[in-house]
This record gives structure tokens, C-alpha cells and sequence, in this order.
């Protein structure tokens, strides 16, 4: 399913900063039962948000109004545990693009990368640094330039570069799932397939 196009993205930060964060953390399992990737944002982070009595957990980072924008700052070893795509739908859906992190799970970076949504990884010391200015100034920006693979922290001008493969950075900048990366380049399989029934 094509995403929108990753542009750079100049955005506030929601800081999560809790380590060792899990799918069933991300989405409870009770809200895995719907196919559509679409209404799993609602049910973000539900437990933590959340009270039994289904009232809002007020100093909970998603509901402080203080916080606002399209970047998760989160703490290390975000998404552990089970293999569910439905955390990176429900962080897309409810409105991120990015999630930074010093350490992401393997399987929960390749589902985002796979979403529209970009896990970056920077350095302990540089994530501790964001968390903190985020934490003390809640209007704290980032720039993520994806095309120079460098987030930038704002006024103040601090960056640091992050990697992310060749393959999945194309896919992000032009709005592709894998099935719209193949397709983009049909002419040039039905050519080399044409020239291999040739041979």
C-alpha cells in the first residue's frame, strides 16, 4: 500500500522515554483483531494512556499538551517482544513518522520501515541529550533529513548521522511499499524477461 512521501520533517517530539518498550505495550493484544491497517492509533499505548475506567492517565506523554508533533522520542530497546506489524499501524496511524531510539528491535524496525515509518537510531549519548532537551523544553524541535540521513536538534544545531539501507531509504522517500517498488520498475522486467524468452 503506497505511504505518503518521507520529506525532511522539521517537527516537535513526543518523548516516551521508558526503555525496553514492547508490542503488546505499543497495541494490547485484546485490539489485534481487525485486518484494515486503519483506527489502531486510537488504541496506542491504551493501557498507558488510559485507566480501567477508560479516563485519560493525565501526565502520560501523549496526552500532555504541553507535547506535540511527529517524532516519538523513545528510550532504548523500543519494540521488543512479539512480532506484531500492529505497532508500526498504530504508531502511523495515530500520526508519527518517526520514531528515535538508541536500539530498535530487528523485527519491529523492518515492520516500520515496511509502514511508512522510519526508526532511527542514534548514539546513547545523543539520545540522552534529545530526551533530556525535550523533557526541559517541550518546544524542542528536530529536523530528520532522510535524503542526508542526519537528525538535527533545533535551535541549537546538535546532529548526528544514522543509518538505514539504500533499499528501504528509496521506499521511503518515494512512498513505496515493496509490491510499489516492484512495480515502478515493470518496464524493466518485462524486457529483461521478453530478453530472456529471446535467448
Amino acid at each position: 500500500m503506497t505511504k505518503e512521501k518521507f520529506t525532511t520533517i522539521i517537527s516537535g517530539c513526543v518523548p516516551l522515554t521508558t526503555e525496553n518498550i514492547d508490542t503488546d505495550q505499543i497495541i494490547p493484544a485484546r485490539f489485534l483483531k481487525a485486518t484494515s491497517r486503519e483506527g489502531f492509533g486510537d488504541n496506542l499505548f491504551r493501557d498507558w494512556r488510559y485507566t480501567s475506567e477508560n479516563h485519560p492517565v493525565r501526565d502520560f506523554p501523549l496526552n500532555d499538551p504541553r507535547y506535540s508533533g511527529i517524532v516519538l522520542v523513545a528510550g532504548r530497546n523500543f519494540g521488543c517482544g512479539s512480532s506484531r506489524e500492529h505497532a508500526a499501524w498504530a504508531i502511523y496511524d495515530y500520526g508519527f513518522r518517526v520514531v528515535v531510539s538508541s536500539f530498535f528491535a530487528d523485527i519491529f524496525r523492518n515492520n516500520a520501515l515496511n509502514n511508512g515509518l522510519l526508526p532511527l537510531q542514534v548514539s546513547q549519548k545523543f539520545l540522552d541529550t534529545l530526551q533530556k532537551k525535550v523533557v526541559a523544553d517541550n518546544d524542542t524541535k528536530v529536523s530528520v533529513d532522510l535524503e542526508k540521513q542526519t537528525i538535527t536538534i533545533l535551535p541549537d544545531g546538535e546532529s548526528e548521522t544514522f543509518a538505514i539501507s539504500r533499499y528501504k531509504k528509496e521506499c521511503l522517500l518515494q512512498g513505496y511499499d515493496d509490491i510499489d517498488y516492484l512495480v515502478n520498475f515493470r518496464k524493466e522486467i518485462g524486457e529483461a524477461e521478453l530478453s530472456w524468452q529471446q535467448q
